[in-house]
């Protein structure tokens, strides 16, 4: 595969000068702080972020979540900048047919999560480092599901040339930034899950479905870039 699918021209209300701008302003690649430093104490403001601030429900810390590493690629296209995106693949144990970003465990090899969220990428769409100028963390994103993500925010050059992994995505696809970033695409939704309502973000957008995990990590980067 040459390339992602372009889902739709963007649009020139975010572009790509302003939105590095904003990002190098407001993030930087220190390590983010470690799972001995989130949740210590009871009030909800010491809560790590993730779905759970949703409902104002403490988080799941036990046994201690799984560190991992996501790349948001944003790709500045001269339409105005995009949000690269997977579609994982059916046969995945976690998370499978979602959307989501590229990316996975943090393993003893990788220096740094930026470094993982590299590989990652790397290893799923085929997406060269040295098309990536990283531009700093998001705060730690902890799921239901065990794992606590460092969302890394990148700047990805064009021409995006990308070959996936048939057995993690099924397919690559762009997104308008500045559809992303408008607060009234974020809608909130409920569903069952473990006995108990959740809520979480959902940005439906066409045929795709972006809910959960990585509409809420969107969310972060809305609430830390343009809010």
């Amino acid at each position: 595969m040459n390339g992602p699918v372009l889902a739709q021209a963007g649009s020139a209300a975010i572009t790509t000068a302003d939105f590095e701008r904003r990002a190098r302003a407001r993030l930087d690649l220190a390590h983010p702080p470690g799972l001995a430093d989130l949740g210590r104490s009871s009030g909800p403001g010491s809560w790590p972020g993730g779905d759970h601030r949703l409902d104002d429900l403490p988080p799941l810390l036990d046994p201690p979540p799984r560190a991992a590493a996501v790349l948001i690629p944003v790709v500045g296209r001269p339409i105005g900048p995009t949000v690269l995106l997977t579609l994982r693949g059916t046969g995945l144990r976690n998370h499978s047919g979602q959307i989501a970003f590229p990316g996975g465990k943090i393993d003893p090899g990788d220096a740094t999560p930026a470094a993982a969220a590299l590989r990652e990428a790397h290893e799923e769409i085929g997406l060269d480092p040295a098309q990536v100028c990283l531009l700093g963390y998001l705060d730690p994103y902890l799921t239901g599901t065990g794992f606590l993500i460092v969302p890394t925010v990148a700047l990805v050059a064009e021409p995006v040339h990308l070959v996936l992994n048939p057995a993690e995505v099924d397919e690559a696809f762009e997104v308008p930034l500045a559809f992303l970033m408008e607060a009234s695409n974020h809608r909130r939704g409920t569903r069952e899950w473990n006995g108990r309502s959740r809520s979480f973000y959902a940005m439906p957008y066409r045929e795709r479905h972006i809910w959960g995990i990585t509409a809420g990590i969107i969310r972060s980067l809305y609430e830390k870039l343009y809010l």
